[in-house]
Parts: C-alpha cells; sequence; structure tokens
C-alpha cells in the first residue's frame, strides 16, 4: 500500500438547459479543466484530518456541511475493509463554492480516486459514480446526478431528466470563459420563482421553457460540427430567454453585455442564476484574454479560462 496517493477532478459548467431542464427539456454541461481539484491522502499519526481552505481539524469535529465527505470516506473505507483513521486528507481546489460549477461533486470524486490509490485497489465508472452520488445526496438531497458525471468526464454530456446521461463528442474548437459575480447563485429560489411563473402564466413560460429546449437541441448540432459562429448566437439568445425568465440579474447582464460588446462570440448566464457565473465563447485565447480583462474591469472576481479544442489558435 503506498504512502500516500492523490485524486484529481475538475468542476462543471452548464453551456445550455438550465432552469429547463427541469421540465424535461434537454441540456448540456461541460467539463471545465481550468478549475482542478485535487485531494492528496498521506499516513498520519493522528486521528484522520481534513485540511482545506474551508477547514482544518480532525474529521470527527468537521463541521455538519462536510458530513457528506465523513460519510463518504467511512462508507469507502468500510467497503474496502480498511481503517478510516490515521488519514492526513489534504484538499485543494480551485472552484469556488455555491456558483453552480460542481464544487461538492469535484471534491467527492477527488476525494474517492484518492481513497481508492492510497488502498491500491481498482476502481471503475460505476463504483465512482454511486460513492459520488452517496456524497452529492447527503450534500444536496436529490441532486440531477449530471455533477458527478462531469466533474469525472473529459467529454461534455447531453441530458433530460429521467433519462440517460449521454457523452458527445466534443469538435468545437475555441475559447470558454468563465467569470464569477461574487455572488453566490440562488438556485433554489429561482427553481421556485420560475415554478410559480408556470402556476400563473403556464402557456408563456412554458413556451419559453421549450425554447431553451430547442436552442440547447441546435447547440448539440453545432458543437458537433463546428460551428462556432452559430454556438454562440445560440447562447446569446438562451440568455435573452433566460432574462424572460426572470433568472438574471444586472450584474450577470452586465458582464454578458461586456463580453458581447468586446468580441464574444456568444455568452450567457450559467447554473440557477442572480448570482454564479456567466460564460462567454471566443475564437482565439488572446481574445479570451482580452474580455477576461474587460469582465474584470466591470466587477467580475475571478475569470478562467479553458481551451474547447486541441486545434486551437493561440
Amino acid at each position: 500500500m503506498p504512502d500516500k496517493a492523490t485524486g484529481i477532478a475538475h468542476g462543471k459548467i452548464i453551456l445550455m438547459g438550465e432552469h429547463a431542464v427541469v421540465y424535461g427539456e434537454p441540456a448540456i454541461a461541460f467539463p471545465f479543466m481550468a478549475t482542478p481539484v485535487e485531494v492528496k491522502i498521506e499516513k498520519a499519526a493522528t486521528p484522520t484530518q481534513i485540511i482545506s481552505s474551508y477547514y482544518q481539524g480532525p474529521l470527527y469535529e468537521a463541521p455538519r456541511s462536510l458530513n457528506n465527505l465523513g460519510v463518504l470516506i467511512q462508507t469507502i473505507c468500510k467497503d474496502l475493509n480498511q481503517s478510516s483513521d490515521h488519514l492526513s486528507i489534504t484538499i485543494t481546489s480551485s472552484i469556488p463554492a455555491e456558483r453552480g460549477m460542481g464544487s461538492s461533486a469535484a471534491v467527492a470524486t477527488a476525494l474517492v480516486r484518492a481513497l481508492f490509490a492510497y488502498y491500491d485497489e481498482s476502481l471503475n465508472t460505476s463504483q465512482l459514480l454511486k460513492y459520488v452520488d452517496l456524497s452529492e445526496k447527503i450534500a444536496h438531497g436529490d441532486p440531477s446526478g449530471i455533477d458527478a458525471r462531469v466533474t469525472s468526464s473529459d467529454v461534455p454530456i447531453f441530458y433530460q431528466k429521467g433519462s440517460v446521461f449521454e457523452p458527445f463528442t466534443l469538435n468545437i474548437s475555441g475559447y470558454l470563459i468563465a467569470s464569477d459575480t461574487g455572488l453566490q447563485g440562488q438556485t433554489r429560489q429561482t427553481v421556485e420563482d420560475v415554478a410559480e411563473q408556470v402556476k400563473c402564466s403556464p402557456d408563456q413560460t412554458l413556451t419559453l421553457i421549450k425554447r431553451l429546449g430547442q436552442l440547447t437541441l441546435q447547440a448539440k448540432e453545432a458543437i458537433e460540427k463546428n460551428q462556432k459562429v452559430t454556438l454562440g448566437h445560440l447562447m446569446t439568445q438562451a440568455h435573452e430567454v433566460l432574462q424572460q425568465l426572470h433568472v438574471s440579474n444586472d450584474r450577470l447582464d452586465r458582464l454578458v453585455d461586456t463580453a458581447l460588446s468586446h468580441g464574444a462570440l456568444g455568452a450567457k448566464l450559467t447554473g440557477g442564476g442572480r448570482g454564479g457565473c456567466m460564460i462567454a465563447l471566443t475564437r482565439t485565447k488572446k481574445e479570451a484574454e482580452f474580455i477576461s480583462n474587460k469582465l474584470m474591469e466591470q466587477g467580475a472576481v475571478n475569470t478562467w479560462i479553458h481551451a474547447l479544442g486541441a486545434d486551437n489558435e493561440e
């Protein structure tokens, strides 16, 4: 058994379909390699310790918000007939919490991989997803499962509520910028507000939701055919629909407008809305860097740039 082991994962971005997915429409999620997560495990003389930016100390004294990790560690160690004590677990994450980027699932993914590596056990995809789904249920109640799948994958995933998750080929080149508003996403509240709109004006609201589903299907085709300009237009149209569903806010709209006015092919909010992040698409890395600087000037607290294809221009 090795003295230490490492597990890695990354963030995720909802490219298209947020909110509409609740009503059976499709959505697309991208692995976002620009926000890596690493978990290192080493043997310790002390009771099991957690070392992270959020909490440092013994696992048994960890706050309730880390219950999912405690249960995960104990469950895996029991399944592997190993002790869950005397471990030093260091979590290094570049994903901001509560931004809709899959922070908790990515940490769980990296932790599962690190534990299996530490105990020198092989790990298959179905085992990984089973454990990450367990962690996510404790953290979030009834998650869709998409975060678990995308934070451990290197390809986009097309999915619909109640149906299978379908990985598909990332044929598109270009660069995706994610920009943090500095505000926590309001997923629960915005989902409830959209549900209220469906109740009060079903025809109008469901027409908008169906439109988001159509845009998602068109976006999948654009990705598969490497149609960057088309994908950009579809992203911007999706943001306009999300505005009509009242899930954007002034800060998101300002960052979207900034990206578009400085040459982005498209831009939109990502995730729950009214906070969290927005995303923008560019042809080149140079354009992405230029727009990232403009977004920071307009109040973004952080930006990340992710290369979508292997044959990108610099």
